[in-house]
């Protein structure tokens, strides 16, 4: 080897040993490689370090821009950094006050996460930009400032006379309110926290779209939202007022709260137990819709509404007719009564007859019957104009005489002296005929005994007025059913003629 080449070789060598020697670069290493989204890089630069708890770990290899306008930083981990886990969360803090010279710190997750694979991207959820101090002045504007001085001054109004131990006496409360805050904050996660916070983000995502299409409905939302905390303002002394009685209503609505708590499972269980009969009902509903359909159908002006509509005239008219029958009714159950307790004994107790011993004791309703066949066999002696015809009775025979004759006698005045009438009592309450008994004018009808427990008759007057009554009911009820149909006639005819026209 000649001199020259020896010492090409020596200044390359030299060369390449110095490079790595200040740059610490192991070409032959193959160092963890890491990626991160943050939704703000805040000048991460390639180099910036990557730290553990303030001891570095690695540097960052280079910044990229996504179009959703967040950064995906590319890292490269040491062995000393190693393992990083599915949890991981990293956060770019800036390492003087006034900003500048950022590095990335890493919290490598829990030991009980999975281990990170490599090359696996994390989330922006799990990343964390600083507070720039251009975003805190951007923060605090005019309005915001003078929010805070209105807190501040309330909540040193509340601590006034007290100092410090009125603050004391605010923190013993703090207890319940952290744990209840916890419970809620537990309760939101859902039953599935893997699931149902990602639902919620995106109903969440949902709603701010909505929100961000109609700006004019968001700005009207913003100032109704103004003039609402400005009515409640005005009334400060009333909204301190009620704060006791809102401490009394939680007193009161805990215990009601702890049993709604406690129906809750039984509720979720008969949840559980509904879905599949909730399921099932689409086709059920579906069978249902044309029975829906016809429903709706029968319910429509032409159907229902207008029987409806009819029934809404003739009701009061049939209402007031039932009124003005009850007098009627009561005679007519008078009526009922007499004969039910009067005539149909009478009609079947046996007629007494000694001249005829084979058609003896027979029912007054028979012989009554036969009396009138006559009737029909009558005949006019004399002209067609006479207004009188006479008709022949079943006659008796007389066994003894030989002669036929008719029973019974006529009485001794022949028949002027009509039966003793009694207006006072009522037929219902007076006894049958006796059939047995002696004729003539001096029968009187006697009271039964049960007389006093039925309700006296009413005078003829009152029977009168009842009867004058159910006539214009009658009356009213015929002319308001006539009308009816004439204004049904009257609107048919108009439809044939407009029918007819066009």
């Amino acid at each position: 080897m000649s001199r020259f080449t020896a010492g090409l070789i020596a200044i390359v060598v030299i060369a390449v040993a110095s490079f790595f020697g200040f740059t610490k670069a192991n070409p032959f290493a193959s160092p963890y490689e890491l990626q991160a989204v943050f939704k703000d890089a805040n000048n991460l630069k390639p180099g910036s370090p990557v730290r553990i708890a303030g001891v570095e770990v690695g540097k960052v290899k280079g910044v990229e821009a996504n179009r959703n306008g967040t950064a995906t930083v590319k890292m490269e981990v040491k062995d000393e950094g190693l393992p990083i886990h599915d949890d991981a969360t990293l956060k770019v803090r800036p390492r003087i006050f006034l900003e500048g010279n950022f590095f990335v710190d890493l919290h490598p997750g829990s030991p009980s996460a999975p281990i990170l694979e490599e090359g696996e991207p994390i989330g922006p959820t799990q990343t964390a930009a600083p507070v720039q101090f251009g975003d805190l002045l951007a923060a605090l504007q005019s309005d915001t400032r003078s929010d805070l001085q209105v807190f501040l001054k309330e909540y040193a109004k509340g601590l006034e006379g007290r100092g410090a131990a009125g603050f004391n006496e605010a923190l013993r409360s703090g207890g319940d309110a952290f744990r209840n805050l916890a419970i809620v904050n537990q309760a939101a996660l859902g039953n599935e926290p893997t699931k149902d916070v990602q639902r919620l983000l995106q109903g969440q995502g949902r709603l701010s779209r909505a929100l961000a299409a109609d700006e004019g409905a968001l700005k009207g939302l913003v100032s109704n939202l103004n003039v609402t905390a400005a009515a409640f303002a005005r009334e400060d002394v009333a909204l301190e007022a009620s704060i006791p009685a809102l401490r009394d209503t939680l007193r009161v609505g805990r215990p009601a709260l702890g049993s709604l708590n406690s129906a809750l499972p039984s509720l979720r269980a008969f949840a559980v137990d509904a879905l599949p009969g909730v399921r099932s009902s689409g086709p059920t509903l579906r069978e249902a819709l044309p029975f829906m359909r016809q429903a709706r159908g029968l319910f429509s002006r032409e159907e229902l509404r207008g029987t409806a509509r009819e029934l809404r005239l003739q009701i009061p008219p049939l209402a007031l007719l039932n009124r003005r029958l009850v007098p009627f009714l009561g005679e007519a159950r008078t009526l009922s009564s007499c004969t039910s307790n009067v005539l149909t004994p009478w009609a079947r107790s046996p007629i007494p007859n000694p001249d005829e011993p084979g058609n003896d004791n027979e029912l007054v309703y028979r012989q009554f019957n036969r009396g009138l066949v006559g009737l029909a066999g009558e005949s006019r002696l004399s002209d067609g104009n006479s207004s009188y015809f006479h008709t022949s009775a079943v006659p008796g025979i007389n066994r003894r005489e030989g002669s036929i004759t008719v029973r019974p006698a006529a009485p001794a005045d022949l028949g002027n002296q009509p039966p003793p009438r009694r207006p006072d009592v009522p037929c219902e309450t007076q006894e049958p005929p006796n059939m047995n008994a002696p004729g003539g004018p001096l029968a009187r009808f006697t009271s039964a005994r049960d007389s006093r427990k039925l309700p006296k008759l009413p005078s003829k007057a009152t029977q009168r007025s009842a009867l004058v009554k159910a006539a214009k009911g009658f009356r009213t009820f015929e002319r308001t059913t006539l009308a009816g149909k004439k204004k049904r006639l009257e609107r048919d005819l108009k439809k044939l003629a407009a029918g007819a026209r066009k």
